[in-house]
């Protein structure tokens, strides 16, 4: 079956316009969470990995709620659901604009933004892979390359902001852009039509649980959002202790650079992969993708006192590991069928708040005991490479035994 054959393929274009507007509003309080931590630091006067708590909070709540907001999915509106996700959104920020306390930070930017980021992210990445079945791991690329990118729009602004009038008038100025600009482009979002599934078997949330290939791809999940969420959490501190943070290129500050640039390389490996992955396979897409990754971790650790190369490799290490949101998606949708494709991946999602604990405030509480990122760098290599290995060696067969037993 081809796209322009698909019943409703004159609408598909319209809503993945729309939805990757909601991807960019809501992708923010995730992606420039760093440069707020260095006025939080100093405004609050915490340590880092007790602020660092904060990033987490939005990643295992945003996950944490994932199974439920794709089962209210299947009950509810995507132009409600996802519009009032990004609601919920953009209220984060505008109530943190106004937090005095560690624990008023941890509640409005921490849960309240990780309900809302979760509600968009979940609904959008589900309701695209409705729309485009005969290219999920495309589909689930695009709308996860909308997240990634999206604060590539804001990095800018945001930093001017913060360094011109302060952290709490960027987030209630920004908090208000997202709520609006989200809400404004759910509006436009609608189920695909019966006709644009492709005959799969579907499979329930309680089945998929009991199957040993969930919980491999869970796990192998989770080790590389571990290694990957080090680096978005805690790329101004590296910047800092390397001393780059402040150094220019080309006229431009490296670290709002570095940024930027990682936005682009996050938002592009996405649906690169996933449809890579589409004609090559899973599997070895992800050996591919997982071992770059882990090359990439150790050249930049090793160059990143260069401001360019600490740019440039930035870079390359979000290219290696952003894919994990398309490939997953897919794999897992090919798996167990499309029927309740939503909630299942709301469980596979909760792996990535289990990856934001550990590269969160445990990667910021390691590198205060050693005095140095080299240790956790070292287990962010050492995941990554583990993980490549997994692909080939455990979840390619797992996974054909697995379909091969299937009626």
């Amino acid at each position: 079956m081809t796209m322009r054959s698909l019943p409703g393929s004159p609408q598909r274009s319209h809503q993945l316009l729309a939805a990757l507007i909601c991807m960019v509003a809501a992708s923010s309080p995730q992606y420039v969470w760093t440069l707020f931590t260095p006025a939080l630091h100093r405004d609050l006067g915490v340590s880092l990995p007790k602020l660092q708590v904060t990033f987490s909070l939005v990643i295992v709540v945003q996950t944490l709620f994932s199974p439920i907001q794709g089962w209210i999915g299947r009950h509810v509106k995507p132009s409600l659901l996802i519009g009032a996700g990004s609601l919920i959104t953009g209220l984060s920020w505008m109530t943190a604009g106004q937090a005095r306390t560690l624990a008023e930070l941890y509640l409005t930017y921490g849960v309240l933004g990780g309900i809302g980021t979760g509600i968009v992210y979940v609904g959008v990445v589900s309701l695209l892979m409705g729309w485009f079945p005969e290219r999920r791991g495309f589909a689930a690329g695009v709308a996860a390359a909308g997240y990634g990118m999206g604060a590539m729009i804001t990095t800018f602004p945001v930093a001017h902001v913060v360094q011109q009038d302060g952290y709490r008038t960027a987030l209630t100025v920004f908090g208000a852009i997202i709520g609006i600009v989200g809400l404004g482009a759910a509006c436009f979002l609608r189920r695909p039509p019966d006709g644009c599934e492709t005959a799969t078997l579907s499979l329930p949330a309680s089945h998929v649980l009991k199957t040993p290939v969930f919980w491999l791809m869970f796990f192998m999940m989770a080790t590389m959002a571990t290694s990957g969420l080090m680096v978005t959490s805690q790329l101004a501190q590296i910047a800092a202790d390397h001393g780059v943070a402040h150094l220019t290129i080309l006229g431009l500050a490296a670290l709002p650079l570095a940024m930027t640039l990682d936005r682009i390389a996050n938002g592009l490996t996405r649906p690169l992969f996933g449809l890579v992955s589409d004609h090559i396979g899973r599997e070895e897409t992800m050996a591919i993708a997982f071992g770059a990754e882990a090359i990439a971790l150790i050249a930049w650790i090793s160059l990143a006192h260069d401001p360019v190369w600490f740019v440039l490799l930035s870079g390359v290490v979000f290219l290696g590991w952003g894919e994990i949101f398309s490939l997953f998606p897919a794999t897992l949708t090919e798996t167990f069928g499309t029927q309740d494709a939503s909630r299942n991946y709301g469980l596979l999602y909760l792996s990535q708040g289990l990856g934001a604990v550990f590269g969160g405030p445990l990667a910021a509480w390691l590198h205060q005991s050693s005095g140095s990122w080299t240790p956790v760098f070292a287990i962010a290599v050492g995941g990554d490479v583990l993980t490549a290995v997994l692909a080939i060696t455990a979840l390619r067969p797992l996974r054909r035994a697995y379909r091969a037993r299937r009626p």
